[in-house]
Order: C-alpha cells, then sequence, then structure tokens
C-alpha cells in the first residue's frame, strides 16, 4: 500500500456549543482538550495524536532519504566541536564547549591569571535517559563559589533549581521546584531570589530562599494581583540592585531593593499606568529609565534614587530612531536601537551628553547587538554580528580606540562562500499603501524571471522584530533554487514601535494582510510566481499561516504552521490558561467585549476553516505545550481534514514529549527542520530521488 492510499485519521465530531455575547459558537472537536489539562490521559485523545503521527510517518516514509540528505547537510554545515569565545566575570573566564556528537553543551571557566580549565555544568550528563532537557536559568555567585541552575526535562516549562558547589563539585540539598524565572544572586552570595509557577502556570511572586534553608521557608518578597500580570526578576548593571519587575504586554511597572539586603524596603520606582512601559538601571545613584512615556519610540530619562518617580528627560524620543535598550557601565553607557529598520549600538558619556559615538559596521543591511557583557566596569563590548550572507561574528569594540576586534567568526566545515549568494531589501506596497519591507537571499545563479520557488517567513506579533540574520540551515533551500524571504509584516516592531502597534488589537489584520501582499508583490516582480511560494511561521507566526491559507489558499505550493496559535477565540475566553490574561492587551479581551469577541471571530483560523481547497499542510504541536496547547493544532488538523475540498496533503505531528520549542537536542531540532524542508520539497516537486 503506497502513502497516498493509507487512510487519514479522521476525528470524531462531537456536538458541543458555547453562547457569549448572545452568540452561539460550534466547536465540535472541543474534546481534543483533555479536561484534566496539564495532565493528558483521556485514551481517546492520545489515541488521535498517536494515529496522526502514525499517518505523519506513513507519508513521509517515502521522504525518509530526502529527510536524511538534507539532516546531514545541516549537520555537515555545524563544527560539531565548537564553542564560544571565553568571556572575563570578576576572577573566572567562562564559556561553553560542544563535544563531537553532543546534543548538548559543557559549561567551563578558568582563573584569569591562568590554569586548567574546569568543568562546572555538564549539560549532557543531565540529559542522559530523558527525552526532553532544556537548561533554564545558569548563574554564578558573586563570589563564585556556588552555581544556580533550573532544567526542565518535560517542555513544560517548569524549571526546577539546584545549587552546586563549585569549589567540591557537589549538588547542595536545596532544590527549588517549578521556577519559571530568572535565578539572581544576593551581593553576599548566601541568597537567592526567583519566582514560582502558580498553578495557572504564571509567575506571579518573587521569594527569596536562603542556602541551606528548607524550600518550605522562602520568603515572598513581592506577590502580583493582577492576574495578567508576570513577575521578573534582575539586577541592575552595577549589581547595587535587585530588579523586580511587574507588567504585562504593555504596561510595567519597576521595583529595586539593595542586592546586600534583599528582604529589605522596596524602592517602588513609579506606579504603574497602563500603556507605559519601562525599565530602569542604576549609576551612581541616578536611576537611567527606559520609557515610553511620552513618545510612541521610547526616551532614555534620569531620576534620583531619593525621587525615583521625577523623571527627567536625557534623550528625547525621536520619530526617526526606536531606542530599544539601554545598559549602563562604569564610564559609559550604551543606547541600542534601530532607524529605518538597520540596527544601531551608540556609546554615550555621562560627563558629556552631546557626545555619541556610533559603532560602525561593514554591510548595508545586517544584524547587531550587545552580546554578554557581565562586567560594569569593562573597557570593551563584546557585540554579535550576522547578515543574511555574512555568518555570525563576534566582535570585542574598544570603546576608547573606536575599532573592533574580530574574535570569532562562525566555522561551516562543510564550506561556504559568501561570493556566490546575493541579498536584498525590498519594499511592496500593502492594500492600504503602507511599504512593507522584505529581506531576501538566494544563490546568484538562480533566475529573476518569476520560475523560482520562493519560501516566505514571518512572525508579526508581540513586537517581535525579525532580523535579516544568517541561517546555515536555510542554505538546504537556497541551494536548490529556493529565494527565501522575510517579510518584516506589522505586528513586529521592525520600523519602529508604531510598526508594532498597527499589527494588534484592531489592526490585527493588517499583520495577516501584510503577508498576502509581499507574496503576491515578489511575484509581481518575478521573484517567482502564483503557487510557487511556500511559507511558514510559528506560534503567533503559526496563527499567521492560518489566517493565509484561509483567505488566499491559491498563492501557496505548501505551507508548514508549527505550534500554530490557531484556535484563538476559544483560548482568549478560557482565562485558566496559562498565558490568556496576560494575552488580552495583545488580541483583545472577548470575555469583557464584544467587539473583541466578533473581531477575534473574524480570522480565529480554527473557527474561519471553509469548504474550499487548501494547499499542502504540515502541522506539529507539543503535548506539554504550555504556551500554544497541543489541542489547538489538532483541533483545527481535525476541521480541516473534515472541511477541505481538496486531496492534498495534510500532516498533523505532535512531539510527545516536548513543548513549544519542540525537540530540545541540537542535532534533533535539525532533524525536526529537515523534516519540514522535505515536506516543502516533496510538495513543490523538487523532492531528490
Amino acid at each position: 500500500m503506497t502513502a497516498k492510499q493509507i487512510t487519514p485519521p479522521v476525528a470524531e465530531q462531537r456536538p458541543y456549543s458555547y453562547e457569549r455575547h448572545g452568540i452561539t459558537v460550534e466547536d465540535p472537536y472541543f474534546w481534543l482538550k483533555d479536561q484534566s489539562y496539564p495532565k493528558v490521559d483521556d485514551e481517546d485523545v492520545l489515541d488521535y495524536l498517536k494515529a496522526e503521527n502514525t499517518y505523519f510517518d506513513a507519508q513521509m516514509k517515502g521522504q525518509e532519504d530526502l529527510v536524511e540528505t538534507l539532516f546531514e547537510e545541516m549537520k555537515g554545515r555545524i563544527k560539531e566541536d565548537d564553542s564560544s569565545v571565553p568571556q572575563k566575570d570578576g576572577d573566572w573566564l567562562y564559556w561553553v564547549e560542544y563535544d563531537k556528537g553532543a546534543q548538548y553543551k559543557k559549561w567551563y571557566r578558568k582563573p584569569v591569571t591562568g590554569g586548567d580549565k574546569v568543568l562546572i555544568l555538564d549539560e549532557t550528563e543531565l540529559a542522559k535517559g530523558r527525552e526532553y532537557f532544556r537548561l533554564g536559568s545558569f548563574s554564578v555567585s558573586p563570589n563564585g563559589k556556588l552555581l544556580a541552575y533550573s532544567l526542565d526535562d518535560s517542555g513544560s516549562e517548569r524549571f526546577d533549581a539546584r545549587i552546586k558547589n563549585l569549589e567540591t563539585g557537589d549538588l547542595l540539598e536545596d532544590t527549588i521546584p517549578g521556577t519559571l524565572s530568572s535565578l539572581v544572586w544576593s551581593s553576599d552570595s548566601k541568597s537567592l531570589v526567583y519566582g514560582l509557577a502558580n498553578e495557572n502556570w504564571r509567575t506571579d511572586n518573587a521569594r527569596l530562599h536562603v542556602i541551606g534553608t528548607p524550600f518550605e521557608s522562602d520568603i515572598e518578597l513581592y506577590k502580583e494581583e493582577d492576574e495578567g500580570y508576570r513577575v521578573g526578576v534582575g539586577l541592575t548593571s552595577s549589581e547595587k540592585y535587585l530588579v523586580i519587575a511587574t507588567g504585562d504586554n504593555e504596561t510595567s511597572e519597576v521595583r529595586l531593593v539593595d542586592a546586600a539586603n534583599p528582604a529589605g524596603e522596596q524602592i517602588l520606582v513609579k506606579p504603574r499606568k497602563k500603556g507605559v512601559e519601562y525599565s530602569v538601571d542604576e549609576h551612581d545613584g541616578t536611576l537611567y529609565i527606559h520609557t515610553n512615556d511620552n513618545h510612541i519610540n521610547f526616551r532614555l530619562a534620569t531620576a534620583s534614587m531619593d525621587v525615583p518617580g521625577e523623571w527627567t528627560t536625557l534623550i528625547a524620543g525621536s520619530d526617526a530612531f526606536y531606542m530599544t535598550d539601554v545598559e549602563a557601565y562604569r564610564d559609559f553607557y550604551v543606547v541600542e536601537g534601530r532607524e529605518n529598520g538597520l540596527d544601531q549600538i551608540q556609546v554615550r558619556y555621562y560627563d558629556d551628553t552631546a557626545r555619541v559615538e556610533m559603532v560602525a559596521f561593514p554591510e548595508a543591511s545586517y544584524n547587531a547587538g550587545l552580546s554578554n557583557n557581565p562586567e560594569y566596569d569593562t573597557k570593551k563590548l563584546r557585540i554579535s554580528y550576522e547578515s543574511m550572507v555574512t555568518p555570525d561574528t563576534v566582535y570585542d569594540y574598544d570603546v576608547a580606540e573606536k575599532s573592533l576586534e574580530t574574535l570569532k567568526v562562525q566555522e561551516i566545515p562543510s564550506g561556504y562562500d559568501a561570493s556566490q549568494y546575493r541579498t536584498e531589501r525590498v519594499t511592496i506596497k500593502a492594500r492600504d499603501g503602507v511599504m512593507v519591507p522584505a529581506s531576501l537571499v538566494y544563490h546568484k545563479d538562480t533566475p529573476r524571471d518569476g520560475s523560482a520557488p520562493l519560501h516566505l517567513y514571518a512572525y508579526g506579533a508581540y513586537g517581535y522584530a525579525i532580523p535579516p540574520i544568517f541561517s546555515t540551515t536555510r542554505l538546504s533551500l537556497v541551494d536548490r533554487g529556493f529565494i527565501y524571504a522575510i517579510a518584516h509584516v506589522r505586528g513586529g516592531d521592525d520600523l519602529g514601535r508604531q510598526w508594532y502597534l498597527d499589527g494588534k488589537l484592531k489592526k490585527r489584520t493588517n499583520t495577516f494582510n501584510d503577508f498576502v501582499d509581499v507574496a503576491r508583490g515578489l511575484a509581481a516582480n518575478n521573484y517567482t510566481s502564483l503557487g510557487k511560494v511556500t511559507a511558514s511561521g510559528g506560534s503567533a507566526g503559526g496563527e499567521l499561516m492560518g489566517a493565509i491559507v484561509n483567505s488566499d489558499p491559491e498563492i501557496w505550493g505548501a505551507v508548514a504552521a508549527h505550534v500554530p496559535f490557531v484556535d484563538v477565540l476559544s483560548t482568549m475566553l478560557d482565562e485558566s490558561l496559562p498565558l490568556t490574561p496576560g494575552e488580552w492587551p495583545e488580541w483583545g479581551n472577548p470575555i469583557a467585549d464584544k467587539d473583541a469577541f466578533l473581531l477575534l471571530q473574524s480570522y480565529s483560523p480554527y473557527d474561519n476553516v471553509s469548504a474550499q481547497d487548501y494547499p499542502p499542510l504540515l502541522i506539529t504541536g507539543g503535548l506539554n505545550d504550555p504556551r500554544v496547547t497541543y489541542w489547538e493544532p489538532a483541533k483545527w488538523a481535525a476541521r480541516l481534514r473534515a472541511t477541505k475540498t481538496d486531496d492534498n496533503v495534510l500532516l498533523l505531528k505532535t512531539n510527545m514529549g516536548a513543548g513549544h520549542g519542540g525537540k530540545s537536542g541540537r542535532f534533533d531540532s535539525l532533524r525536526e527542520t529537515a523534516e519540514e524542508f522535505a515536506f516543502l520539497l516533496w510538495q513543490m516537486g523538487m523532492a531528490e530521488d
């Protein structure tokens, strides 16, 4: 029996409906949400997911050789015994290494004064016997003697924290279960500040653990009462103050407390105000506040520790320059941002506000930013840099000399010649007249006559920009004649904060329209042709995939939707889910607002599946995913199977032991990418014999 003859699973339709605002919604696949979630033990649910996985395996069986070829290509571009550039932090140099063939890292250090390297954490050893492994927080105490780290062994994003004595190599008895935050040391190295996940998988607290005491005696330093807010903990650059920050997607509030006395008095910088975001750093008793309170693209203000809520503008907000971050160092501070979508790094000085030094980079289009810079007193800045044709590059920028020193360029063992590739940044007019940029990369021999296939990727939510970065896996499509394009759609903040706001809430459909219009525009400009465009996106980008196959199915040759947020209406109506209350500022609250309900209902991909032809679809999910729950892709796939009018392949693959990010090892995740690319090539008639 061939793969085509194998019958796909058919999920039973069970009558279920709910009513909101006088509107009845039919949801015949509601039963795929296990009612004992987060435990998933309903045999009917598990049987369906397993049947879909079996069907996936059967359909992909004919592409096994192609998957293996792609996997080996991708693996061949990775330096297996790689290591990071050592970075000084106090008396030690720290770095990570991969052993040849290893899925996970080893963490090392050695004294700055010289000596042998010491293995301080072995992820490979920690991952043994686990189907899934992810290291969460990694934090060495100020005295260098203890390491606090956390790990997740299911993909559920509940991390258990442990503490290791770096002088003896022994684990302490201290265990903190169920963390969902950073692990931040007090300045005396005797206690940790962290946050626990509550029963709804939300961090609504900051707690203090004194080393050597039982977890049950930990002190709650702060408790957030607003169910939509999340609490995070950190340190100012000077490490004088612990930062307890709370907020949602549009509002924030910060408290500072002496890092030498975490249980001491907390200083509220400024009470929350809806729509105002701010973050805080500190230098010599002056606060440096990055905020959008009076300009959409943020300003930098200062305040005295004595009156932290009285802010004075240091750098005014700008329509042209989008200020994304500020970091304080002993002798200077650094402002990061984007102008015309291009990254900028500015070095500025406390005693000369007019002095601005720009870090200059060699290409016209690139992605650059501060990397790991743990020391407050530093003369050099570690910077990461790449472009769509330039591999990841690590620089040290000498602030006094204004010069870049190349420390490492990503090595591609199988070979890479940048001269064989071309990159462009083009703009396409969207249907409302707005010009939407797209970044492209392709082989120099790829024709520009409309005959080339094109793969289009986007995310488009939460103000996350998708930068024009280098990708070794992408080369497997580009070398086979694909043009690879990133659509910088509204919903991300690629062109500034307003670009983000123009793709959320009532303007959400701009994101979907931009993606479709970029595809049509690239075809009109002979980069490709309609029907030869493949597309992919994950999470909120998976929602985008669901929307564009509903609205314009004829454009796409094949689509991959990873952990797709497609059951939008139901999820935003379920305030018991981990993320929902905090997501209302992003999508709208359909419980309280009928207009929000109607808008979500109008574009929610699951609710808008219709009896029409759809392109070939690859859909993935994770059983333990707390962000996009497994039933969203499962319900969507089930409704598509029952409703669509074509015979195109539809595959659903659920990772039964992983979460939002898929499999955790570096090679396991590569194989999943190889499967996706094999699917796309297969459906485009480009599979290899």
